[in-house]
């Protein structure tokens, strides 16, 4: 019996586990720990080899906000099923992964002012759907006999949950340890038949898979929002709360969702479908060339690929009705500048153009930051740099952010209409256009990068803007 009560006694005190300390106090500290899990929405290293995401983006702007003094510490997780409960086991201040507001947990999580709104949809394989004469489900009841699967933990889960008791016959499943990324690719492969997604990120997962379809609206539309421990120090939420309020009135949050998902709509799936083809069957012909220039200029050479392919689609002897010409499509006027011998050299063409991608960028003033630097240069490549002069003039005029890409997408088609192109220095302009290109290229880059290996070059110690393509050739 002794050995018995010292064996139940042993087994207990084994089984208890000393509660995790509390984290520090943010304010006092100086730390603040975030957890979010990787994600083409929330935390992910870019093809620069830095990291990047939209909730990236914010922690960092907001601990800045916070002081100098701060600094941030992410928890990165492997899926989001882990991330609330991360929170509950106290690891970590507050949950920035795009999670959504909902009733099951605002029992357990208090949160922030919402950042973006979201839509719920039901996401299926069009080429399937045609093969067998079927139509997108226009309800849930027309799922019957077919497999739809969502991650475990998430809205789509808490929102199927709760529409069970309507559907009786409705039957899905929630897998734990997978990603609704990984879903999206399985429908897209069809080994499953549908699955949920917010429909910002399926309109991103559209540009890598054109055959996906975004239909049915699950339930009304979401906030998504941080999420902070019940017992977590209000000084944090507080602090967040503020800072959303105020990137909300003065445009930063505008220019961060744009950055993100302000492109990603732009092509329709046959744009991208084709796109994807050529990247098979032209690009190989000219990736050498793009990545000589790269390694002259500095400019990744997905970039300036994905400029070649909206300028020529990789035609190297296209040439429009105004006599521009070449994989680059040049001007005569801005060959001669660049002492181009030959526009249809699909050489001297990439070297040129990206050479002259340069001269705009450094034309754009130095306090804006990447990458609306580099999206202001590729409009002026488009439309001329004094047209986007003018573009910053009315964006300035309308109370708008003249360093903002997401801004000037809005003035810039402005540009023909009579009463305000008649107000600028340069008049009319075609306006809309630069801003499809730019848009565009954004998203051929967004796939390239995806599919392509990013090239890291000795760059030389010269600079560019100094030679002539001669000399360029020459090397």
């Amino acid at each position: 019996m002794r050995l018995l009560v010292i064996m139940f006694i042993t087994l207990g005190l084994l089984g208890c586990k000393k509660p995790a300390p509390p984290l520090p106090k943010p304010k006092q500290d100086k730390e603040i720990i975030v957890v979010t899990h990787n994600g083409p929405s929330t935390y992910y290293v870019n093809g620069d080899s830095q990291f990047a995401g939209l909730e990236y983006d914010l922690v960092k702007l907001f601990v800045k906000e916070l002081g100098p003094d701060y600094t941030v510490k992410f928890l990165v997780v492997s899926n989001i099923t882990q991330i609330i409960p991360n929170l509950e086991k106290g690891k970590a201040h507050f949950a920035a992964a795009g999670l959504s507001v909902t009733p099951k947990r605002q029992e357990s999580m208090r949160f922030s002012v919402p950042y973006q709104t979201v839509q719920e949809r039901l996401v299926y394989n069009k080429e399937i759907m045609e093969r067998n004469n079927e139509h997108a489900p226009k309800s849930l009841k027309e799922l019957s006999g077919k497999t739809l699967i969502v991650p475990e933990g998430t809205s789509y889960a808490e929102r199927l949950s709760s529409l069970g008791s309507e559907y009786p016959q409705f039957y899905w499943q929630k897998l734990p340890n997978i990603s609704s990324d990984e879903l999206l690719e399985q429908v897209a492969e069809g080994s499953l038949d549908y699955t949920i997604a917010d429909d910002h990120l399926v309109s991103v997962v559209q540009n890598y898979y054109p055959n996906l379809g975004a239909g049915l609206a699950i339930g009304e539309p979401e906030k998504l929002a941080w999420a902070f421990p019940k017992n977590g120090d209000p000084w944090l939420l507080n602090k967040a709360n503020a800072f959303f309020e105020r990137i909300k009135k003065d445009g930063t949050l505008n220019s961060l969702l744009d950055r993100y998902y302000g492109h990603s709509d732009r092509l329709n799936p046959l744009d991208v479908t084709t796109f994807l083809k050529r990247t098979k069957s032209l690009l190989p012909q000219y990736i050498r060339l793009f990545k000589h220039a790269q390694e002259l200029t500095g400019l990744d050479w997905r970039l300036l690929a994905a400029i070649s392919y909206q300028e020529s689609h990789w035609d190297t002897f296209n040439t429009s009705p105004t006599n521009v010409r070449g994989l680059m499509m040049l001007t005569e006027e801005t060959a001669d500048r660049l002492g181009v011998t030959d526009r249809l050299d699909p050489k001297q063409s990439i070297i040129a153009g990206a050479r002259y991608i340069l001269t705009l960028r450094d034309m754009v003033p130095k306090r804006i930051q990447e990458p609306d630097r580099t999206w202001i240069a590729l409009a002026a490549y488009n439309i001329g740099y004094a047209h986007v002069e003018d573009a910053r003039v009315l964006a300035q005029r309308l109370k708008l952010n003249p360093d903002s890409w997401a801004d000037l997408k809005k003035t810039l088609p402005l540009l023909n209409r009579v009463e305000y192109h008649s107000t600028v220095k340069y008049g009319y302009a075609s306006g809309g256009a630069p801003v499809i290109f730019v848009e565009s290229i954004r998203t051929y880059h967004n796939i390239l990068e995806r599919y392509e290996p990013q090239h890291t070059p000795v760059l030389p110690d010269f600079n560019l803007a100094e030679l002539d393509i001669a000399k360029i050739l020459a090397q």
